[in-house]
């Protein structure tokens, strides 16, 4: 997911009790591993959003006594951060209780530019050419490599088969039959299509991609196009049909409308397979954004999450060692943390390809629809670059004016906070 946006993470949903940091919310410390025995020189502090999935924090938790049993002068707390995990990072990082390491949802180049997070090439070694590209590719700056991928994470449409077949509609393979799936699935009591509560969700980045159009292009904001201006604006037939789902108890990256028989088609995660099937057995398929006409590109988002190192903390080398050796060496723990907590893609290919749980059925499906139509959000989309997209798509959505001039103005717009990245 769209993991650097301000509103709740759709594995953040989980509570814990918090405590306040200079200053900024921070959620529950772990006691640091090690620490008991006295022979722990250096104890380093490894920030995680809450993840939904249960166990996860468990799991953590492990993987950092396990580090600490192999290094035993080296001690982790996992300190679990729930709600505004980008915001409180982001908060944290300017003071002197920044944490050593840290996850980050899609990649922020300005972290590099800036100097907050350490170049990690030496720590790839020869692994580097068992990671997957487009993972290499995202955590990239300048040529220098400044985070280690965890895990991918791949979004796309999930669809009731037996109601699409019952009402004797096609899978979509075009935003129009999508448009007209929706409207003919919605009645008196269900909506026909679930994008998000806002009624957006990614569908305004989907939908420009979809159209052959781009966010940022060498450094541009390029949301101002007239492919992005179409695609876009094509958006409000939904809207207009009153086929989506508005306000439901989760959110988008929760499977509970779907699973609840809310909705017949619903945008989701690969991460909620494991619910989806529970509930559904074999009645879902996948589908990716369809193109948004004849001659664009089908589209699936992927996202995930990316290991950093605080350049400016006191303990880099500690903190590169414990990287390296959770998310570069033990490839047996990544496989854990893919497979056993929700459904995720392995970054490195010999261990996806281990990966028993998702090379079979509907989730080899999408792992394939992942590797033919993939795209990552560009590395300068950052709150205030996105949040000038997103409020651009919500009044064009909703009837408050044409979709080039709002989109060529917030692009406008857009570019200085771009330019302000780079400074």
């Amino acid at each position: 997911m769209n993991a650097q946006k301000s509103r709740l993470s759709r594995r953040g949903f989980l509570g814990g009790s918090i405590l306040f940091v200079a200053g900024a919310a921070v959620g529950c410390t772990s006691n640091p591993t090690g620490a008991a025995s006295g022979g722990a020189k250096t104890t380093l502090n490894v920030w995680s959003h809450a993840y939904g999935e249960a166990g996860t924090q468990q799991a953590l938790t492990r993987y950092a006594a396990e580090f600490t049993k192999a290094n035993p002068d080296i001690a982790v707390k996992i300190t679990w951060t729930p709600g505004d995990y980008t915001g409180k990072l982001n908060a944290t990082l300017l003071t002197d209780a920044a944490p050593d390491v840290f996850e980050i949802g899609d990649f922020n180049d300005s972290l590099a530019w800036h100097g907050q997070i350490a170049q990690l090439d030496d720590l790839y070694g020869s692994a580097k050419s068992d990671f997957n590209q487009g993972d290499l590719d995202t955590a990239t700056v300048d040529g220098k490599l400044y985070g280690v991928k965890m895990i991918d994470d791949v979004m796309m449409l999930y669809y009731r088969k037996s109601a699409l077949s019952k009402a004797g509609i096609t899978p979509p393979d075009t935003f129009d039959a999508l448009a007209a799936a929706a409207k003919a699935l919605t009645t008196k009591n269900t909506k026909g299509l679930f994008l998000g509560n806002d009624g957006l969700g990614d569908s305004a980045i989907l939908a420009v991609w979809s159209n052959g159009g781009d966010l940022v292009a060498d450094g541009k904001a390029a949301f101002g196009s007239p492919q992005a201006a179409e695609a876009v604006g094509g958006l409000k037939r939904l809207h207009d049909d009153q086929s989506l789902l508005l306000g439901f108890t989760t959110d988008w990256w929760d499977p509970a409308a779907l699973t609840q028989n809310v909705v017949p088609m619903q945008w989701g995660g690969l991460w909620s397979m494991p619910a989806v099937k529970t509930a559904l057995g074999d009645d879902f398929g996948v589908l990716p954004w369809p193109a948004y006409k004849a001659g664009g590109t089908p589209v699936v988002r992927v996202g995930g999450w990316t290991s950093c190192v605080n350049a400016k903390g006191r303990n880099v080398d500690a903190a590169k060692k414990f990287v390296q050796w959770l998310w570069i060496q033990q490839t047996d723990l990544q496989k854990d943390w893919s497979e056993n907590y929700g459904f995720h893609i392995p970054p490195r290919k010999s261990v996806a390809a281990t990966a028993d749980k998702v090379t079979q059925g509907a989730a080899k499906e999408t792992v394939d629809l992942a590797a033919k139509y993939g795209r990552h959000n560009p590395g300068s989309w950052n709150t205030a670059v996105s949040s000038l997209f997103s409020a651009a798509a919500a009044k064009i959505v909703s009837g408050q004016g044409d979709a080039s001039p709002l989109l060529a103005d917030a692009a406008r717009q857009a570019q200085t906070e771009i330019d302000k990245q780079r400074a």
